[in-house]
């Protein structure tokens, strides 16, 4: 819902009048075509915002005082681009440069004559004189061009990291002097300690601990809490789910499936059946990362 307001926000036609401001917009001021702004900090020497330029920063979006979407202390990507069309938030955005902190308001009424009923918020009511606000921290401007180049690199980045996945996991289970063949999609499964309880099935509670690492021995998730002290992770119990009733990588669930309790296994995940091309965005698994998971079942009930 909340990437649909802001594309939606920025598509509404700069001919759509707003209301009139009201006293509760002190401080702010109004464009002609009714948008409220008002500028915390302006850096008017700086490189300004121009169409299709991509922005980057902070920003969050509230109706009246309920928070609907922030990235705050996390810098990210604010649109994809400026749109060319004309918008009332595109107004706004286009009186910005980098540097500035700026919040801008638009009328919820006037948003909802744009929106369908299932796309506005559950805290909007008509006729309130709410306001939606786009409170936005800009850090830096990315060109067209410059983005563009950028995606390229990033492209090829990833066509590398694609061509050298094969070779890298070769390499790490030779180094650790692993015996085990892998199935035909490439997922290792090294039974470390052969339990004898029941067996790993559809619709049975398990619980087990584990820790995963990338190839290069980092740590990015345990419920082991030395692994987690030694890594800076929080620690946290083992995982118990009903199989079947819980979304986990494939690899993960391919390679517990059958296994018995009070077995040690560890995995060795392609990131085919991890997380793929995308990796874990903003997170600690890169994309087409490999990945190694040490699992000890606990219980099969």
């Amino acid at each position: 819902m909340n990437n649909k307001l802001i594309t939606a926000a920025m598509a509404i036609a700069a001919t759509a009048m707003l209301a009139a401001c009201g006293s509760g917009m002190k401080g702010y001021k109004q464009t002609e075509n009714g948008l409220y702004y008002r500028f915390d900090q302006q850096c008017t020497d700086s490189l300004p915002v121009r169409e299709g330029d991509v922005l980057i920063g902070q920003m969050t979006i509230r109706i009246d005082s309920t928070v609907l979407r922030t990235n705050v202390g996390h810098t990210e990507r604010l649109m994809p681009a400026i749109p060319t069309y004309s918008g009332v938030l595109h107004e706004g955005l286009l009186m910005m440069h980098k540097g500035d902190r700026a919040v801008f308001a638009i009328e919820a009424d006037s948003m909802a004559k744009f929106l369908q009923p299932n796309q506005m918020p559950d805290q909007y009511r008509k006729g309130q004189g709410m306001k939606f606000y786009y409170e936005i921290n800009l850090e830096d401007i990315l060109s067209r061009d410059e983005f563009a180049q950028e995606q390229a690199n990033f492209d090829q980045q990833m066509q590398q990291a694609r061509e050298q996945e094969p070779d890298l996991i070769a390499k790490y289970v030779a180094e650790n002097g692993i015996t085990a063949k892998p199935d035909a999609d490439g997922l290792y499964i090294v039974v470390r300690k052969k339990g004898n309880g029941p067996q790993v099935a559809v619709g049975r509670t398990v619980t087990l601990s584990y820790t995963g690492r990338l190839l290069d021995g980092t740590v990015f998730d345990s419920s082991n809490e030395a692994d987690c002290a030694a890594a800076g992770l929080q620690w946290h119990d083992p995982l118990t789910y009903i199989v079947g009733n819980m979304s986990l990588i494939p690899g993960w669930e391919r390679g517990v499936m059958g296994q018995n309790e009070g077995s040690e296994v560890m995995l060795i995940i392609p990131s085919a059946l991890g997380y793929g091309p995308q990796g874990t965005p903003g997170g600690p698994i890169p994309p087409y990362s490999p990945l190694v998971f040490n699992i000890n079942i606990q219980s099969v009930k």
